[in-house]
């Protein structure tokens, strides 16, 4: 899957409606037939043709409005015409529905707080742990939806900005594929990815950190994301409640990536567009999965520290090296 393409991408996928007011415009002519009689003060028409009646009372031709358009288009040049036609046809274009998808960087999660009054996760079983830090999950908004297309118009303006993405529909969306079903995948691909960080996070736990796991059962509450890119920041957050030391070292920590039950980080979708939403809501350090470091290479934004990690075991070794400030040694993603 492409989020916000794959994501997470932020739900109800949004929709962006356009309303639009039609003014009800409703003729005051009246028509009159030829000859007569005519009550007093009225206008008749004529043998050329049926006349009306303005609302002041004068006589206007039916004919009238047809000359007058002749008489415009006699009084202007052929290049003036033609670019008044292109102009027209190109406000008509620009309001059509467009074949793309527009994104841009979407709301971020601390894994280790509330969604809507409800701990993001939840642990039985074991003693939870708090850190006063966070740990940013990253989402991309998506606006385009198969049944709900951009304009054109909007589609030309993203392209324009830095801050957005544009991506082929179909690229997004699969043929023949409405929005409540992209939804329902990207829900059940969360739902999934959860399964996986959980088990990656205890089997770690227990494997590498010595921690007694076996009767800890772990619950993730957060709604309206879907897609499977928050696995590693997932098994970040459990692995950080579990144990008595603050792993963020009080600093908010961003990042992304898909995760297997034995740890493995996978590439995700839209990362630099997660990057910029990573910065603008105050992190300072960005985990990026190593498959997608080509697309990190050159555009990360100004005040934030990629790092380069491929499964759990990197990861969490560099929030630890993070919180303890000796972050600096991290291997910044390359284009190899």
């Amino acid at each position: 899957m492409p989020n916000n393409q794959e994501a997470p991408a932020q739900f109800a996928a949004p929709r962006n409606t356009a309303i639009m007011a039609l003014a009800d415009t409703r003729s005051t002519e009246a028509a009159l037939p030829v000859g007569g009689p005519f009550p007093s003060g009225d206008v008749k028409g004529d043998e050329s043709g049926p006349a009306t009646v303005a609302p002041g009372g004068g006589q206007v031709p039916a004919r009238g409005k047809v000359s007058s358009l002749f008489a415009y288009v006699r009084g202007h040049s052929l290049p003036y015409l033609t670019g008044l036609v292109c102009l027209l046809l190109s406000a008509v274009v620009l309001l059509l529905p467009s074949a793309y998808v527009v994104e841009s960087a979407g709301p971020t999660q601390d894994v280790l707080g509330e969604s809507k009054s409800r701990d993001v996760i939840s642990l039985t079983g074991a003693r939870s742990h708090k850190d006063s830090g966070k740990l940013l999950l990253l989402t991309v908004n998506a606006a385009g939806t198969p049944d709900y297309p951009v304009p054109n118009m909007a589609a030309l303006l993203a392209w324009l900005d830095p801050h957005q993405q544009i991506t082929p529909s179909e690229a997004v969306f699969p043929v023949g594929q409405s929005s409540e079903e992209y939804t329902r995948e990207a829900r059940g691909q969360m739902s999934s990815s959860q399964k996986a960080a959980s088990k990656a996070a205890l089997a770690y736990a227990s494997k590498e950190l010595g921690l007694d796991t076996a009767h800890v059962k772990v619950s993730l509450h957060l709604e309206d994301i879907g897609g499977p890119s928050a696995g590693m920041m997932y098994s970040l957050g459990i692995i950080d409640m579990l144990t008595p030391q603050e792993e963020s070292g009080g600093r908010t920590i961003a990042g992304t990536g898909t995760i297997d039950p034995k740890g493995k980080v996978g590439a995700i979708g839209g990362i630099q567009l997660k990057m910029l939403g990573a910065k603008r809501d105050g992190a300072s350090w960005f985990l990026a999965p190593k498959a997608n470091c080509k697309e990190v290479v050159g555009h990360v934004p100004s005040g934030l520290r990629d790092v380069e990690v491929s499964n759990l075991d990197e990861a969490y070794r560099s929030l630890v090296a993070i919180g303890q400030g000796k972050g600096e040694g991290l291997p910044h993603c390359t284009q190899s």
